[in-house]
């Protein structure tokens, strides 16, 4: 049973965290935020706060940040979660005068990037479709993890049983690379490798991740094939894979 409150943190933290990666990956969406000067503040009473920002042809999501164009206020994770879905509206607290970038270039980004991370089996036949899906869900999926550790009641007792440490994630087709960082039950997701790991999970290819990501194939026969390859403190990544396995729940 999914939690409001974990899937707000997942929406803010995970998925439009993806932003971020969309304007790198996507050339349309690249080139509609080159002259963009402007930061959205989102506010989720009981919930997430964070920032996107975009600025000298980029985007960047940071959970603080001293100034906003524009805040947008929800008096709930539910009410935050139902504009996700498109069932509610946010209550601007500032920047009214902007409101046109949210109807029109905004909205605009979060279309493709749903149009990404909501594939069907011919668009994933195309192989720079394959390859940005891949990289955007493998995001979502471990960043959205942090959040089912850190928010949901059942991921709180899994995250609490990893170790301490640093776990590297990457995929070796791609500069993709997260670390997760647990410290007292506490996870948090960066991108990048870190070198002061104690595991790592290293996918070879797109294609392998991809499958993997959706659970068109097994781990452990990609394991066996050398498709994944798992290093280090192994009760890291064991119990890091039975997070990965509620988070499936929430981006449904």
């Amino acid at each position: 049973m999914t939690q409001e409150p974990t899937k707000a943190y997942i929406n803010l933290y995970a998925i439009f965290r993806d932003l971020e990666d969309l304007c790198e990956l996507d050339e349309d969406m690249k080139a509609l935020i080159k002259d963009l000067d402007m930061t959205i503040k989102f506010i989720v009473k009981n919930g997430p706060k964070g920032f996107l920002s975009f600025k000298n042809g980029k985007c960047t999501f940071c959970k603080n940040l001293d100034k906003s164009n524009i805040t947008l206020y929800f008096k709930s994770p539910s009410h935050f979660n139902n504009m996700i879905d498109g069932k509610a509206n946010p209550i601007p607290l500032k920047g009214l005068s902007k409101i046109s970038f949210l109807k029109n270039e905004f909205i605009t980004l979060t279309d493709k990037l749903t149009y990404y991370l909501k594939p069907t089996p011919s668009l994933l036949e195309n192989s720079t479709y394959l390859r940005i899906n891949t990289i955007l869900t493998a995001y979502t999926a471990f960043f959205a993890l942090a959040q089912v550790g850190n928010t949901d009641p059942i991921g709180k007792l899994n995250a609490e049983r990893i170790p301490d440490g640093i776990i590297n994630v990457s995929i070796t087709e791609s500069n993709t690379a997260i670390h997760l960082i647990v410290k007292d039950g506490h996870l948090e997701a960066k991108k990048g490798l870190s070198p002061n790991h104690r595991a790592s999970m290293t996918f070879t290819d797109i294609a392998t991740t991809n499958k993997i990501l959706t659970g068109a194939i097994d781990t452990y026969s990609c394991i066996a094939t050398q498709k994944l390859e798992m290093k280090g403190y192994i009760p890291m990544l064991d119990n890091m894979n039975k997070l990965l396995g509620l988070v499936s729940s929430y981006l449904q």
